[in-house]
């Protein structure tokens, strides 16, 4: 199941609704800036935040993504369909029991960040791993002042401490101050990317 060589994975989940450049690119800053061994993109069977209409079957979704991931040292998993974790709080539960040698790092960007109260269990989310935040137009301003970001405040590490975020003791969270990506799965469905 798992290949990935090194044991500072960062841990990107999402529906990869189509799995795209932005996905890929947030994953290559991860790597470098919080100096992971690898990503390990987790395709999730379905979003409980989305609707299903326009979710492309499960299948296609985990193809499209091992794709795009080709020749990078990205890792495709569909741990979230075999094992039945429907919550990210499952697999925030989950990978720590299964793989105890590994240190994770949830990866996300600025909008998911700033819907993540949304999101079941969303506090023990953050005490349970370390967070990395990326830039998404439109989001950045107003995650990094949402209620995440204001009530884990004093957990935000500085950027020069983002190498340090895979091993620093949750709950921390870092911003990382990159490029921000434009590309959206939303915008590829709707033929505007």
């Amino acid at each position: 199941m798992v290949t990935a060589l090194g044991k500072r994975i960062g841990l990107l989940g999402g529906s990869f609704n189509p799995a795209h450049e932005g996905h890929l690119y947030i994953s290559q800053v991860a790597i470098a800036e919080l100096g992971l061994d690898a990503v390990w993109w987790l395709v999730a069977p379905k979003n409980p935040l989305k609707e299903k209409t326009s979710l492309a079957s499960f299948k296609e979704r985990l193809t499209g993504a091992k794709e795009m991931t080709a020749g990078n040292p990205i890792e495709v998993l569909d741990l979230e369909q075999t094992e039945g974790l429907f919550y990210t709080i499952d697999t925030v539960h989950f990978l720590p029991e299964n793989f105890p040698d590994y240190s994770f790092v949830w990866l996300m960007g600025a909008d998911c960040f700033l819907e993540l109260p949304a999101w079941k269990s969303w506090q023990e989310i953050m005490a349970e791993i370390p967070i990395a935040v990326f830039p998404r137009p439109g989001f950045t301003k107003n995650a990094l002042s949402g209620i995440a970001a204001t009530t884990f405040q004093k957990n935000r590490l500085k950027g020069t401490e983002a190498k340090n975020l895979v091993v620093t003791k949750p709950a921390a969270w870092v911003y990382i101050d990159c490029k921000e990506n434009p590309i959206s799965a939303t915008k590829i469905r709707e033929g505007r990317s």
